[in-house]
C-alpha cells in the first residue's frame, strides 16, 4: 500500500472545493494502491468493490466486445475517476483498467457510493461533469467512425491525447505516456495496418515524429488540418486507406 499524500490529493481538480472537516471524511475512507505497470486494478466482469481516483501515472480501459475484439474505451489521466460501476447501477465493472506506467490510486468501497455523493456534493458535482464530458466524447467517436475516413479519425483519436496528456518540449508537443500503434488503432476503430501507413506518411510530411511507444506531434496546426480536412484525411501528397 503506498502512503497518502495529503497535499497532493488536496491539490486535484475534484477534492479542492472540499473543506478540511469534509475531506478529511474523504481520506479516512481512502486507500492509496500502487499498480505495477502492465497489472490490472480491476477486470472487465469483476464484481464492482471499489471506486477510484488516479493519483499518478496512465491507465488504459479496455472492453472486449462479444465478437473478442478489443476496444480502447478511454485512458485514465492524474485526477480522473474511474471505476464507477455503481454510477452505472452495475455490479461489476464493464471494461478492464491497467496500467501503462507504474501508477498509484485512491481506492474506496464501492458500497459507500450512494453516501459518498450525498455527503460530498462538490465530489457528486465533478462526477456528473466527468460523465458528460466522457458521454460527449463517446458520441464524437462513434459518428467519427461512421461517417469519417480512416486519418481523420487517427488525427482526432492523437489530438485528443495531446489535450488530455500533452507535453511541451524541444520538438513538439509529446503524447506523456507510452502508446502503441495498436492502441491507436483501437481507440480509432481502425486497424494496425491502417495506423502504420497513416503515422507513416505523417512523419514524411513533419506532422509526427514516431519512435517506438512514443508519439510527438510536430505541427499541431497541421495534424488539426488534417482532421478537419472533408476531401482526403492524409496530406496532400500521400494517400489514405
Amino acid at each position: 500500500m503506498a502512503t497518502l499524500d495529503r497535499r497532493l490529493i488536496q491539490s486535484l481538480p475534484v477534492f479542492s472545493a472540499m473543506g478540511e472537516a469534509e475531506f478529511d471524511h474523504v481520506i479516512a475512507h481512502a486507500s492509496a494502491l500502487r499498480i505495477p505497470m502492465n497489472a490490472a486494478v480491476f477486470e472487465q466482469g469483476q464484481t464492482a468493490t471499489a471506486f477510484y481516483v488516479l493519483l499518478h501515472g496512465r491507465l488504459k480501459v479496455v472492453q472486449v466486445t462479444h465478437d473478442g475484439q478489443q476496444v480502447v474505451i478511454r485512458f485514465v489521466n492524474p485526477g480522473d475517476i474511474y471505476g464507477i460501476a455503481k454510477a452505472l447501477r452495475r455490479e461489476d465493472y464493464p471494461a478492464t483498467a491497467s496500467a501503462l506506467v507504474d501508477s498509484v490510486t485512491l481506492a474506496w468501497p464501492a458500497d459507500i457510493w450512494d453516501d459518498f455523493m450525498a455527503r460530498h456534493p462538490a465530489f457528486a458535482t465533478n462526477v456528473m461533469q466527468m460523465m458528460g464530458q466522457r458521454l460527449q466524447e463517446a458520441h464524437a467517436r462513434v459518428k467519427e467512425m461512421s461517417t469519417e475516413e480512416v486519418a481523420r479519425r487517427i488525427a482526432h483519436a492523437i489530438l485528443r491525447l495531446v489535450d488530455q496528456s500533452g507535453r511541451q518540449i524541444e520538438d513538439g508537443i509529446l503524447v506523456d505516456f507510452p502508446i502503441t500503434h495498436q492502441d491507436i488503432a483501437q481507440v480509432s476503430g481502425t486497424t494496425l495496418h491502417s495506423v502504420s501507413r497513416v503515422l507513416s506518411a505523417w512523419e514524411s510530411a513533419g506532422l509526427v515524429t514516431v519512435a517506438r511507444r512514443k508519439i510527438v506531434v510536430r505541427d499541431l496546426k497541421g495534424l488539426a488540418r488534417v482532421a478537419e480536412a472533408t476531401d482526403c484525411g492524409q496530406p496532400k501528397h500521400s494517400r489514405g486507406d
